[in-house]
């Protein structure tokens, strides 16, 4: 079954390459660094330990960052391999991870899922075990590190029940690819016991929670939260709302609900940020064709008193948006992308509200509206009619915020439980 699936995906190349060129027209990133994705990179001279993590974009890289931190402290002569699929992703692991490891950190794009692309590149990096981030499998990696005696551990793992079925249509490779892997960690019980309805062996699985709820908000990102707060709300303390991580679709119904919005707050502030770099441009224009005064983010600035709209136009910075704001809606959740991460603003003691499709966060969102500190709304107006329930009243509003933090309070520690599972991997290296 694998090799009809790697001959198909040989046949695919062409459609491939020619989507990578295509997406370089909007960001042009994408036609950058070609070889690292047919596997040739420079040999590695070092003969320490190489630990290989793997993280998709944006989201699986700011979930790796404190298992490396805390990992690359208790190993200083662990090296480490980061590879990501996207360029969002690779600034990312340079913005946070180059500061963190310096020398220590090798950093290209993941080859493409086959033998002649994986081969050149193990063969020059010669990695020591393999960490990829929540659930991006490939037959061939996976079967290219069973090997070469590379340990694979699947981090932070979640499955929803519609993955599950996806991967149940082929079976046979599902299997054979889940039995080259070495250990699963996954996020809950149920994520797990999806890997072992699709032949995980259970002996191999374990449930730790989420590592998204370990967050390390200290005193210097509250502070910072809390000078911009100051500069948003300005001389009248007007309310801010953010709109966070938008895809396609959501900016209409986003803007829709701020003009409802404003009849009974005149001078709220929307905080607008897409998921995409390459949209920024794009929604500028919807704003303003919209009539909306706009202030970008990365031109420097404050926005003032005629300013309705700060667009969210630079990279890493949403954590501390989170923090600035009085309420806050959590995109990919309004059109069928599956949601971003809610625990975010709900560790701030931000009331959230989201979209109803939410199944990339399906257990993580049934305990927040549990708890009461998350509501769900599917249009415009069930989203202008939530915000104003919340913004028309500070003390509900604060109450919510609360029972959200506290959801996230009480399920950290999954980040530990994690990193155990990964040094007990690669013990002796």
């Amino acid at each position: 079954m694998r090799t009809l699936y790697t001959w198909l995906f040989r046949a695919a190349i062409p459609l491939v390459l020619l989507r990578l060129w295509w997406r370089g027209r909007v960001q042009p990133e994408y036609r950058e660094r070609w070889r690292e994705r047919i596997g040739r990179v420079p040999a590695r001279a070092s003969r320490a330990p190489l630990v290989w993590v793997h993280s998709v974009s944006v989201g699986e890289t700011l979930a790796a960052v404190p298992v490396i931190e805390q990992l690359a402290a208790r190993h200083p002569h662990w090296q480490w391999l980061v590879t990501t699929t996207t360029p969002t992703g690779s600034e990312r692991v340079r913005a946070a991870l180059r500061p963190l490891l310096g020398g220590r950190l090798l950093h290209y794009y993941l080859p493409y899922d086959l033998p002649e692309c994986l081969a050149p590149f193990l063969d020059a990096l010669r990695p020591d075990m393999l960490v990829i981030i929540e659930t991006e499998l490939w037959p061939n990696l996976l079967a290219a590190c069973k090997a070469r005696n590379i340990p694979t551990l699947l981090a932070n793992a979640r499955l929803s029940e519609k993955s599950a079925r996806g991967y149940g249509r082929f079976s046979r490779l599902t299997r054979a690819m889940l039995d080259n892997l070495t250990r699963v960690v996954a996020q809950y019980s149920a994520d797990a016991q999806r890997f072992v309805a699709l032949g995980l062996p259970p002996e191999r699985v374990a449930a730790s929670g989420n590592i998204k709820f370990d967050l390390n908000i200290d005193l210097g990102l509250e502070s910072e939260a809390q000078a911009l707060a100051h500069q948003w709300r300005g001389r009248t303390g007007r309310k801010v709302w953010l709109a966070a991580s938008t895809h396609a679709g959501e900016e209409e119904i986003v803007l829709d609900a701020f003009a409802e919005l404003r009849k009974d707050f005149g001078d709220l502030l929307l905080v607008l940020v897409p998921r995409h770099p390459q949209r920024f441009d794009g929604i500028a224009r919807l704003c303003r064709e919209r009539g909306y005064k706009l202030l970008r983010r990365s031109d420097g600035g404050l926005p003032g008193p005629e300013h309705q709209i700060l667009l969210g136009d630079t990279m890493g910075e949403l954590l501390r948006f989170y923090g600035a704001c009085d309420t806050a809606f959590v995109g990919g959740s309004l059109v069928p992308v599956g949601g971003h991460n809610m625990i975010e603003p709900a560790a701030w003691g931000v009331p959230v509200v989201c979209g109803p499709h939410l199944h990339n966060f399906a257990t993580v969102a049934e305990l927040l509206r549990a708890a009461g500190g998350m509501a769900v709304v599917s249009d415009a107006e069930q989203l202008a009619s939530q915000l104003k329930e919340w913004l028309g009243n500070d003390s509900r509003r604060r109450r919510v915020g609360e029972c959200g933090r506290a959801v996230a309070e009480e399920n950290s520690g999954a980040l530990q439980r994690l990193l155990s599972e990964i040094e007990e991997l690669g013990e002796g290296l």
